[in-house]
């Protein structure tokens, strides 16, 4: 203990201690002591025994909590008379107490420390029906948070679920179509093959044959795109030719060249070098060759499309990265659009105008990515199904700018002060526990220094959050 203490009328300053007797006082004044920390010194650390209260004097001190493995700064404060430590002194008599999170000094400290044992024993001498009261408090906080976080854990799991297996549908379906398709294919080639084969076609004809194949199946994959009305004038060009020539059917050939790029000087290329008697075949051949290409480039299309959602997944998550880099604002913003597509409905129109310019930022990018959900979520909850959503980025001086607006009905003008504040909420009972943009504030100012800010009129409500461009100084 330190020999160093404060005067029951020193102690009288500080809020906590200004309403106690003067015997109370002497018992503080008589038990108390005053510790000193240098700037960047850890004061406790979580997890460690719960031995001391501690109420501060001077300095800046800031408190973090370990999740998931990653240090998470909770509060930065520079107020005289708060208090950490061994905040839950009361529940000594209830087993082994440890620190819920740890303590650093951000400037030199002075704390005025109280043994956490002793305290809670005179706090239940001196308040005895508060002392009950807070317990219950505790108590009830602990088994409330415990089933709160389970229900909010399986909820935010199963939107992240359904976002993805809803962006995970069209390409996985395309995929077992073009599957499906390319069997068929390959099975119409076999046979066309076998056909060229009976009619004892010439080894070195069969072999240019090939050589052509092989040069349209390249082709498919460099056709120029082409207008409705250019393939209809395509198509027209081939179907004549193929009619010309006695080709059966020559519309649906058409509907399978003219997307690769096949024109009718192809196909004269073909005639000469196969002969009119094996052209049908070889015609038949060569668009099951065609055809398979195309098909391959759409399985290959799909896969590469479900391959970047779950990519866009675990970078919403962060999984597999540092909790603290160097982050692009975009692809934070993309990820997590991808992530709420199963809430966007068809009328809402999402507008990104995003200002690619902007430089990456230092951040924590899972942290940011849960801002951008809350915001995009309350958007698209007041806007109830119809109306625009729009992303903006831009600079602000040495900050960047991420604005998410909707047209809905707006927040009231007496409401915007208290939109920030923990368990505010303007939902219906049940639709929503007031911590998303109580998080999202904390995320922003105290782990981010950055700002976060609240415009709104009927039509146009806009969350403005400001991130700086460079590291800010622990101070």
């Amino acid at each position: 203990m330190s020999t160093e203490t404060l005067t029951p009328a020193e102690l009288r300053t500080l809020f906590l201690f200004e309403g106690l007797s003067d015997e109370q006082l002497a018992w503080v004044a008589e038990h108390a002591g005053v510790e000193h920390h240098p700037a960047r010194a850890q004061v406790v650390a979580e997890g460690d025994p719960a031995t001391c209260f501690y109420v501060l004097l001077s300095g800046t001190l800031r408190m973090c909590r370990t999740v998931h493995g990653d240090e998470v700064e909770l509060i930065r404060t520079d107020q005289r008379g708060v208090y950490c430590g061994a905040t839950e002194f009361l529940m000594g008599q209830r087993g082994d107490q440890r620190y819920s999170a740890s303590v650093y000094a951000v400037t030199d400290l002075t704390f005025l420390t109280l043994p956490a044992a002793e305290l809670g024993e005179r706090f239940v001498a001196w308040f005895p029906m508060a002392a009950h009261l807070l317990e219950g408090m505790f108590l009830g906080r602990r088994n409330t948070d415990a089933i709160v976080g389970r229900r909010e854990r399986l909820v935010a799991l199963g939107q992240l679920s359904a976002g993805l297996t809803h962006e995970l549908n069209n390409p996985a379906a395309a995929a077992v179509r073009a599957t499906s398709a390319l069997r068929e294919r390959v099975a119409g080639m076999r046979q066309k093959l076998a056909l060229l084969a009976r009619n004892d076609i010439d080894p070195d004809l069969l072999e240019r044959l090939i050589d052509i194949q092989e040069l349209l199946v390249k082709q498919v994959g460099d056709a120029p795109r082409l207008s409705a009305m250019q393939t209809a004038d395509r198509e027209d060009e081939l179907a004549d030719w193929f009619d010309e020539h006695g080709i059966g059917d020559g519309w649906n050939l058409a509907a399978i060249f003219v997307p690769a790029g096949i024109t009718v000087e192809r196909l004269e290329e073909v005639r000469t070098a196969v002969g009119a008697n094996d052209l049908n075949t070889a015609l038949r051949w060569l668009g099951y060759a065609v055809e398979t290409e195309t098909l391959m480039g759409e399985i290959e299309d799909a896969t590469t499309r479900i391959s970047a959602l779950v990519g866009k997944a675990k970078q919403y998550s962060q999984m597999d990265r540092a909790p603290f880099q160097w982050v692009d604002v975009h692809d934070g913003l993309t990820s997590t659009l991808v992530m709420l597509s199963g809430k966007i409905g068809q009328g809402v129109r999402v507008v990104k105008d995003f200002d690619l310019s902007l430089p990456q930022i230092p951040a924590y990018a899972g942290e940011l990515n849960q801002v951008w959900t809350n915001l995009i979520e309350n958007a698209l909850g007041a806007m109830g199904g119809e109306g625009t959503l729009t992303i903006r980025t831009g600079r602000d001086n040495d900050r960047v700018l991420v604005e998410i607006g909707d047209t809905g009905p707006g927040v009231p003008a007496d409401l915007r002060e208290r939109i920030f504040e923990p368990f505010f909420t303007t939902k219906p009972v049940g639709e929503g526990t007031g911590l998303g943009l109580d998080i999202s504030w904390r995320i922003v100012v105290t782990s981010h220094h950055g700002d976060l800010r609240v415009t709104s009129e009927p039509g146009d409500t806009r969350f403005q959050v400001f991130l700086p461009l460079t590291e800010q100084p622990e101070t």
